[in-house]
């Protein structure tokens, strides 16, 4: 795909294409949709070598429910649409329609699982799929045809013969009660037919019905010979098939004749000695051309019903291994099995045999609520490991809508070779029966039928070959999942796309707000670090949290195998076991960094972390890295200004130049014991933990002469957490206290009070003493008198100080106005909010929120972290503003 480089001559907008970049980060329901936009988009995704890698497009994926929500802010299909016919006559069924969507889970057999957000009808239940289309079920009667890439929406009308249930999978007719267990979509509306012909199957556990058109009845078929409920059906050369819980066939000619029982079970007399078939379902599907039905028969999966009187098989797994963040299970031979029989039905009067069938050659089956798929599958190997992907195969999920237990094991692979095992897995550490799990196979291969008529288009992309064809649909359809740094990459491409961007209608983004970067929440698990990291999507892709709105994510491809050690706008310092570096967020441009003077620092005392600590005289930890200066382009990127800042000792570094450490006069073992430093009006100033002391030096002298003392604001026995910060005009240094320790009596810890809004957990503690002093240090030093003094108020602006460079925000038209007394919302001005204080200090609780003037019964509003996973996380949590300006300086100088 090409390479998207701008009239200023920047090649780090998208290095590897732009439609490559951005579908790669989309989920992948979303990168679909992007790709059917248009047509240059679907020709560039046909033709890309890499899309495929990074989506599980043609693969079979298990579609199954997801542990949180998509928020309506980040819902790509929860927006009005106004759709216009010809004439501007309006079409009625389409018009203002709510499209609501459900955030959920794709797992591929041998991918690790990844999003997907799939049209949802609030309510709306999973009852069966096929190809682009699944089927929805409201209340009462609310039953839908719903195209997963464009949102589609075909209702379906009521079965007249049976009458609704508080339930919405139970109905009644004739004083029989009946079960729904799924609607099989035999045959998927079309654009050629203006999405008006299609044929679907209503099952039930004692009746079918058919529908081949949404303005015409169903029709029930009727069964006076069925002695048991039904289990699967399927439409076959124009005759209903359908086969029961025990294994009888039945068929049905809707022109002329039915029912017609044209088999019953052909269960192995092993099976039939044993009772196992009981322990079974049943399951019908189509040859790979069509020509033949197959009948499937799988036992001895279980699950929780009372099987008293039957010989029941409790499958105990023989070898467990992890694979992609999932657990596979395998089965010895003889606890679950299946059988595959094939049947010519060009003649049914009277039937031919069954025959059984011992191999599917390349194909395999998949099997579960939505409508049988049969696929050629690829054999392969990982690392020596047979994939799940196998051919000759036979995928089992669940076969109906709300069971009341879920099968054991849920996802099945049945292998026809005899000497291979049957292996399963679950799709959820924790069920949930919010949707039931099904087979879909992700593709753009219908993208061309999306777009006709182009009155229905989700996606209204141009057609010049540009992304400037991306049009407002486009841009929130995508919004919704592409990380915060390839956001401000696709607004650099273009002044429309930044404008657009820029606007952030669906405020999807919150640009130039203080937000929590974070490791995400899969990060912070209980089991060992190489564990957890196996059900991880990328250990380069963070959360950045505001305080009051859904997260983002922001992928920092950089960032693998480092550490981050402080930030500053756009600029975050890293370090591996080799380096220290500076990188931008969004350019990915890498400053290396020199190394400490080895005059001054041993650098071979701590060899399993040579880039954090370090020997002189004293053992010394770094604390952060504080970037005081960040490089800009006017300055060759030269022009930065850092402080390293350890417990003991301090360095300074101007760029293009060496670090020089700033001594004190303190002599040994009585050194300083720093916890933050900052560089102001060409003075580095560094504050003692022990007694808020502060040191400065004059960075202009080459030499570095010993410092000034600063005396402390307060001086008392209570221990302060001290923080530096400059004013707001840059002119003053601030001074920060807050108490190191805060709790309530008794030691008693507040509970976790979820928020709804970030995901975050906050607890209220009650309020602690939190102070802010000024003063002029560079006058007061040239009069010899250094006086701090107070701010009771910082107007309409809060503090955000912690591992980053101290931000201040004005929040006056941010703010959310809170109740006096209460926890959220989060963000205030006049606020204090402190988090990590260096790389290693593991505090708890983790983030605070003092308020500089609390209103009446206001508490100290705290964000807690997990405590337990701090070794696994790594990195600790900082403040950082995501800014879209940077896609400014590289936009092209006039309009496009």
């Amino acid at each position: 795909m090409a390479r998207s480089i701008n009239e200023s001559g920047s090649s780090w907008v998208f290095p590897d294409g732009p439609l490559e970049e951005i579908a790669s980060r989309c989920d992948v329901i979303t990168a679909a949709s992007l790709v059917g936009s248009c047509k240059f988009y679907h020709d560039s995704a046909t033709q890309s070598v890499a899309l495929p890698a990074s989506q599980p497009f043609g693969m079979p994926c298990v579609l199954h429910t997801h542990q949180t929500e998509v928020p309506p802010a980040h819902n790509p299909f929860y927006r009005v649409h106004k759709f216009k016919q010809e004439g501007a006559q309006k079409d009625k069924q389409h018009d203002a329609k709510d499209r609501k969507g459900t955030l959920c889970q794709l797992t591929p057999l041998d991918r690790i699982s990844s999003d997907a957000v799939i049209p949802d009808g609030g309510t709306g239940m999973w009852a069966g799929a096929n190809g682009d289309w699944i089927a929805l079920l409201g209340f009462p009667w609310n039953w839908e045809l719903v195209n997963v890439y464009t949102g589609r929406r075909i209702p379906l009308p009521p079965i007249s013969e049976f009458k609704s249930t508080p339930d919405k999978l139970v109905f009644e007719s004739n004083d029989q009660h009946l079960q729904l267990l799924k609607i099989a979509i035999c045959r998927v509306p079309t654009a050629a037919s203006n999405y008006t012909s299609f044929s679907v199957l209503a099952i039930f556990n004692a009746a079918i019905a058919v529908l081949h058109c949404a303005s015409s009845r169903w029709t029930v078929l009727d069964n006076q010979f069925l002695a048991y409920g039904y289990s699967d059906a399927i439409i076959h050369k124009g005759i209903v098939f359908a086969v029961t819980q025990t294994g009888e066939v039945y068929a049905w000619n809707q022109l002329s004749w039915g029912p017609l029982l044209i088999s019953t079970a052909p269960i192995p007399p092993e099976l039939d000695e044993q009772g196992r078939y009981n322990l079974g379902s049943w399951w019908l599907a189509r040859s790979p051309d069509g020509s033949r039905l197959f009948l499937v028969h799988t036992w001895g999966v279980t699950d929780g019903r009372d099987y008293t009187g039957l010989v029941r098989i409790l499958p105990a797994a023989a070898t467990s291994e992890g694979r992609h963040g999932r657990t596979i299970r395998g089965y010895g031979k003889g606890l679950l099995g299946c059988e595959v029989y094939s049947m010519d039905t060009s003649q049914l009067m009277p039937p031919r045999p069954w025959r059984r069938i011992i191999s599917l050659g390349s194909y395999s089956l998949f099997l579960g609520v939505n409508y049988p798929i049969i696929i050629p599958v690829e054999d392969g190997a990982e690392h020596d490991r047979p994939n799940m992907a196998r051919s000759n195969s036979v995928y089992t999920s669940h076969h109906a809508v709300g069971l009341a237990y879920p099968p054991s094991p849920e996802i099945c692979r049945f292998s026809l070779n005899s000497e291979d095992c049957t292996v399963g897995f679950q799709t959820n550490i924790r069920w949930t029966w919010r949707q039931v799990p099904l087979w879909l196979i992700p593709s753009f291969a219908n993208a061309r039928q999306w777009n006709l008529p182009s009155r229905h288009r989700l996606c209204r992309g141009g057609g010049d070959g540009h992304l400037e064809a991306l049009t407002g649909d486009n841009i929130n359809l995508i919004a919704a999942h592409l990380d915060v740094t390839y956001t401000v990459r696709l607004a650099a491409c273009s002044r429309e796309l930044y404008d657009m961007i820029s606007k952030d209608e669906g405020k999807m983004h919150h640009w130039d707000e203080p937000c929590l970067l974070m490791p995400p929440p899969a990060y912070w698990f209980d089991e060992h670090w190489d564990v957890a990291r196996t059900s991880r999507l990328h250990d380069t892709v963070y959360d950045l949290v505001p305080l009051d709105h859904p997260r983002r994510s922001v992928a920092l491809p950089f960032m693998h195998d480092r550490k981050w050690l402080g930030a500053n706008g756009d600029w975050i310092a890293a370090a591996d076991h080799h380096e220290w570096c500076l990188v931008n967020v969004y350019t990915e441009r890498h400053i290396p960094l020199p190394s400490l003077p080895d005059s001054k620092i041993d650098h071979s005392s701590f060899s399993y972390q040579p880039a954090y600590s370090f020997n002189w005289g004293p053992a010394i930890d770094l604390l952060k890295i504080v970037i005081c200066q960040v490089p800009t382009k006017g300055g060759r990127y030269a022009d930065y200004k850092l402080i390293a800042l350890f417990d003991k000792t301090i360095f300074y570094l101007e760029g293009g130049g060496d670090w020089r450490m700033l001594e004190a006069l303190t002599p040994a073992p009585d050194y300083p014991n720093y916890c933050d430093a900052i560089e102001l009006r060409g003075h580095v100033f560094a504050v003692d933990e022990t007694d808020g002391s502060t040191y400065f030096w004059d960075t202009a002298n080459e030499n570095l002469m010993l410092p000034f003392v600063i005396p402390p604001p307060v001086v008392d026995d209570q221990q302060y957490a001290w923080f530096l910060a400059p004013s707001a005009d840059g002119k003053r240094l601030m001074i920060i206290l807050t108490v190191n320790k805060i709790g309530i009596a008794n030691a008693e810890v507040p509970p976790d009070i979820p928020y709804a809004a970030n995901g975050l957990q906050l607890r209220q503690y009650p309020p602690v003493a939190t102070y802010v002093f000024e003063l002029d240090p560079l006058s007061t030093a040239r009069a010899g008198d250094f006086l701090w003094r107070q701010v009771n108020s910082l107007s309409d602006h809060s503090l955000f100080l912690g591992l980053n460079y101290p931000i201040i925000a004005n929040l006056k038209k941010r703010e959310s106005k809170a109740p006096d007394g209460t926890l959220v919302p989060f963000r205030r001005k006049n606020c204090v909010y402190t988090a990590y204080r260096n790389i290693r200090y593991n505090q708890y609780p983790k983030i605070l929120r003092c308020n500089l003037q609390p209103d009446e019964g206001e508490t100290v509003g705290v964000i807690s972290l997990p405590k337990d996973g701090w070794d696994s996380v790594r990195q600790a949590a900082m403040w950082f503003k995501p800014a879209l300006n940077i896609a400014r300086s590289v936009l092209p100088l006039k309009k496009q």
